[in-house]
């Protein structure tokens, strides 16, 4: 049965998925932490809360599977640690974050979640027990008490004043009372003991359950819902109501179902009792750092990034307009220079602007993310990977508040993962090789963010043995990927490039952890995806480091414009260095491709007038020369006539139009005009390799 439409669960859902992925980063974050500080009762509170919640939860969305192995969980982080087991407590953290991670994954492709048989074994082995025996069973005194703590059974009535009575709230529970109690609303420790021989009492309980959720807001209950109702003598439940004690009082008053009633009520941030009459309970104070963790205000909202992404197309279909405009401005001036409106038109012109740029810089702002979301997945990958090649490998990171595009955050988490495996696994020595090259034996591996431009810049960094071009080198040869002459020709970073030639390694065998060039074609062509470039600078014995750098959003770029044969082409703005002029005359042929040279350098010529296949300029024509970077080498983009510098709203481009490797996306101009933007890497990959004679007649 489901309280919420289809359409209200589904965004319930996602909303759980979103949050849960938060919970399960906070789990290993809290796993990691164990390792080396397994006693450390702050990092036991994380793990219990994020328990709490993810079974709180998982439940509210029918999930049962996941909300019962965490409320097991819970359960086993609840009692008292068993003593020698710290080795396993950390495993145990990390296994769970693994199990629920693959059923989450589950979940979203509505498939039967994966058996949690790893981590129940886990879980056994850390409490000391035989299979199949239940969490719950670990300890004697806990079977004798409510699950959270407190007396499984209230004293009679008339003995409730000189025997008292205990509510032994989670930690999580605790600060949610704390909180109201902090905002000033009246909360009531409720206690009601079921009549023993109740008929239906399963009918009874839910009937007792519904009576408190009519009392006011339900801050904590006992038991929970999944406990076997025979077994049920006493409920419990914190209460934040705006009713006196009296009103509860006869409100849980049902007849034939509760046999006895103690209401108390907490005053103040230390949780004392006042108006109970009947007990004087004092519950466990709330640690000082989760009181304070209260009354920080929410003051965030979590927005479904379609729908950013649709405010973001708004404002590009508005930045179309507002060109269109200043066209017509700019028309209405030349015609009617001396009219009385044309300054007007301009004044309302530069105020829309101003406005439409303010407003397209807040929406940008909103899809920004600090690059910490991504960083914080690789301190599990690095222990994961030397753990399993036997490796001491610490992990340091730096720029963590670097903000990025959310789609290029999500992007580039893969490519990097597959960089942080390879640092571990192929480029950190063992720590015998290491010791013996006079480094520490733990190796290193740095990940940093910064700003360069209008680019953001990832560093992949390690201090292993580096890269051995010459091994590189040779074993391009003889694989074919390069001819002998042509690696002499190569310079060391191109050399170094090699790397990114699909199936080429240095590693001398093959293991679960690939070595440097195994699926590296794919960091290339994913970073190439989104209009960004890959470096690599590396040093025998030293390092190796791998620099990955993206544009700051795909939303829109200020690009220069220019025409090539009959077309009108763009390229970002932050890939050109300068504009020149040539002639046919100065262009030459050097092993069948085109060089320019430009000042004491040479340049790869590229004809972009290829790509329209149209006819090449007359030989005495003088050419614009667009000097282009694509990663660390420089080329010479030959067009036909300069249009100026714009500021383009991106636009995805459907395959069957356009050539899709070579063009990157589009976009429309005020007047209508369609340019298309240049996947650079692709088109000097294509154009700028060498070419038979005849190409360029």
């Amino acid at each position: 049965m489901t309280f919420f439409s289809e359409e209200r669960a589904a965004e319930l859902r996602e909303v759980f998925f979103e949050s849960s992925q938060e919970i399960l980063q906070g789990l290993n974050e809290c796993g990691l932490a164990l390792e080396k500080h397994a006693d450390d009762p702050a990092i036991l509170r994380r793990v219990r809360r994020a328990l709490h919640t993810l079974k709180g939860d998982a439940a509210a969305c029918g999930y049962l599977d996941m909300s019962k192995l965490a409320h097991d969980l819970e359960d086993a982080f609840s009692a008292e640690l068993p003593a020698g087991k710290t080795g396993a407590l950390a495993e145990l953290v990390l296994t769970a974050a693994d199990t629920f991670h693959a059923m989450l994954s589950a979940y979203r492709e509505n498939i039967l979640p994966p058996p949690s048989e790893a981590v129940r074994a886990c879980l056994q082995q850390y409490l000391g027990q035989h299979p199949g025996q239940h969490p719950a069973q670990h300890s004697a005194p806990h079977s004798a008490q409510h699950p959270g703590g407190g007396p499984s059974t209230l004293p009679p009535a008339e003995h409730s004043a000189s025997r008292g009575a205990q509510f032994g709230w989670s930690e999580y529970e605790q600060m949610m009372i704390e909180e109201a109690v902090a905002r000033g609303e009246a909360v009531y420790n409720v206690a009601l003991e079921i009549v023993p021989d109740s008929p239906l009492r399963a009918a009874a309980l839910q009937l007792v359950r519904n009576v408190l959720h009519a009392c006011g807001s339900i801050l904590a209950l006992r038991p929970d819902d999944n406990v076997v109702v025979e077994d049920v003598k006493v409920i419990e439940a914190a209460v934040a109501s705006s009713r006196s004690r009296d009103w509860i009082e006869q409100k849980c008053a049902i007849p034939s179902v509760v046999s006895a009633i103690l209401i108390e009520k907490i005053e103040d941030s230390e949780m004392k009792i006042v108006e109970s009459g009947q007990a004087h309970l004092v519950p466990q104070a709330v640690p000082p750092s989760s009181v304070a963790a209260l009354h920080t205000v929410e003051n965030s909202l979590r927005v479904d990034t379609a729908r950013i992404d649709a405010v973001m197309n708004l404002v590009g279909e508005l930045i179309i307009g507002k060109s269109a405009l200043q066209q017509i401005v700019s028309e209405f001036e030349k015609r009617l220079p001396r009219d009385p409106l044309r300054s007007r038109f301009v004044d309302a012109l530069a105020f829309q602007s101003r406005v439409l740029g303010d407003l397209q810089k807040s929406v940008m702002k909103i899809r920004m993310v600090p690059v910490e979301q991504l960083f914080r997945r690789f301190p599990r990958v690095v222990r994961d990977v030397a753990k399993s090649c036997g490796k001491d490998v610490a992990l340091t990171v730096s720029g963590q508040q670097t903000d990025l595009d959310k789609s290029i955050l999500d992007a580039l988490a893969e490519p990097m993962a597959h960089l942080v495996r390879n640092a571990v696994g192929h480029g950190i020595e063992p720590s015998e090789e290491r010791i013996a090259a006079g480094k520490p034996a733990r190796g290193m591996v740095r990940l940093k963010a910064y700003h360069q431009g209008n680019q953001v810049v990832i560093e992949v960094g390690d201090d292993g043995r580096g890269i051995d071009s010459a091994s590189l080198l040779s074993k391009a040869i003889e694989r074919g990927i390069i001819t002998r002459e042509e690696a002499a020709r190569l310079s060391p970073a191109e050399s170094l490039n090699l790397v990114f030639q699909p199936g080429l390694s240095t590693a001398s065998q093959v293991t679960e952890i690939s070595g440097r060039g195994v699926g590296m074609d794919v960091v290339r062509t994913a970073l190439e995806h989104m209009k960004g470039s890959v470096r690599i600078e590396s040093k025998p014995g030293v390092g190796t480091t791998f620099l990955l750098m993206v544009p700051l959003t795909l939303a829109s770029i200020q690009a220069l414009l220019f025409r090539a044969g009959d077309q009108l082409y763009a390229v970002p703005l932050t890939m050109v260095l300068e504009i020149t002029r040539a002639t046919e005359d100065e262009i030459h042929r050097v092993d069948n491709r085109e060089v320019l040279r430009l000042r004491d350098q040479v340049l790869t010529v590229v004809r972009l007038d290829r790509l329209a296949r149209t006819r090449p300029v007359a030989v005495a024509r003088r050419l614009y020369v667009v000097v282009v970077a694509v990663a660390d080498r420089k080329f010479a983009l030959l067009v036909d006539r300069m249009v100026g510098e714009e500021e383009l709203v991106m636009k995805s481009l459907d395959g069957c139009l356009f050539d899709a490797e070579m063009v990157s996306g589009a976009s429309i101009l005020g007047d209508g005009t369609v340019v298309l933007i240049l996947n650079l890497p692709a088109v000097t990959a294509r154009l700028g390799k060498a070419q038979p004679l005849e190409a360029t007649a």
